[in-house]
């Protein structure tokens, strides 16, 4: 689908009388503001437009939702007192904003290589990051965030689905609550997968919305891994990162050349 007719269905789709829509031609951007508070987003246009071609519909009706859910919880009055049990981490790439549009500092930690983790209090539908303006209004510390965080995503289910590709196990875990790559987070999951594990353990976040586990006991694991992680990458509406990583004694590693590992001997 082109720019120019992508950027006419999502202008029509978008039309709210409280919303300002503002296209920039030269880096083919759509910008979606909401007029009284003067905060929005921001669409990129061509790699949606690349992603439509693949996916039809069902991708711009992704953006559209992203797009209402995103602009209404920018206009809700976030607090952390009161809904503790709905502070949950956010796994996000490295090149993710470390402050608000309007500057202010969001909480967050180092975590990977190619990984942050960040904060935000779940509305259901939506969630809001936690910046360092809020914390110290009701008199919290990044710490207490960060231990309720951490507590509350252990207590997420773990579905996950099993896959078999020559003699490589790979696990699933797609349950589309906005938490699924927060997962990596939970250490006793990731220990429970590795005791699991007849080869080398790797893990996965190509996305938002997936965590992959892979039990990887030949070179053909890592090449499939490889794959399917990009796939999962390049489909994501919230892309985290697209190379995977090896557990080992308790630490991520980020894997480069996949084909040339060795898997561990059992």
């Amino acid at each position: 689908m082109e720019v120019r007719e992508l950027r006419r269905i999502l202008e029509q789709r978008l039309e709210r009388d409280e919303w300002q829509l503002t296209y920039d031609h030269k880096e083919s951007t759509l910008r979606i503001e909401d007029k009284k508070q003067k905060k929005g987003m921001t669409i990129a246009l061509k790699p949606l437009a690349a992603k439509v071609e693949q996916q039809k519909e069902a991708a711009i009706d992704e953006t559209v939702r992203y797009i209402e859910v995103g602009m209404e919880a920018m206009v809700k009055s976030v607090t952390v007192k009161g809904k503790e049990k709905t502070v949950f981490p956010v796994i996000r790439a490295t090149s993710f904003p470390t402050e608000t549009p309007d500057g202010k500092p969001l909480i967050y930690d180092e975590h990977t290589a190619e990984t942050r983790v960040y904060y935000s209090v779940d509305f259901g539908n939506s969630y809001s990051l936690i910046n360092e303006e809020l914390i110290e209004k009701e008199g919290l510390t990044a710490k207490e965030i960060r231990e309720m965080a951490l507590f509350n995503v252990r207590s997420l289910p773990q579905h996950l689905k099993e896959d078999t590709v020559a003699g490589n196990t790979f696990y699933f875990l797609n349950t589309n609550d906005g938490y699924d790559a927060s997962r990596i987070l939970d250490e006793s999951l990731l220990e429970k997968m590795a005791k699991k594990a007849e080869g080398q353990l790797a893990v996965a976040v190509p996305h938002q919305d997936v965590l992959l586990f892979a039990d990887i006991v030949n070179e053909r694991g890592y090449d499939v891994l490889a794959q399917v992680a990009f796939q999962f990458y390049s489909q994501g509406r919230i892309p985290i990162t697209a190379l995977p990583f090896l557990y080992e004694d308790g630490e991520l590693e980020p894997t480069f050349i996949l084909a040339q590992r060795k898997p561990k001997q059992s």
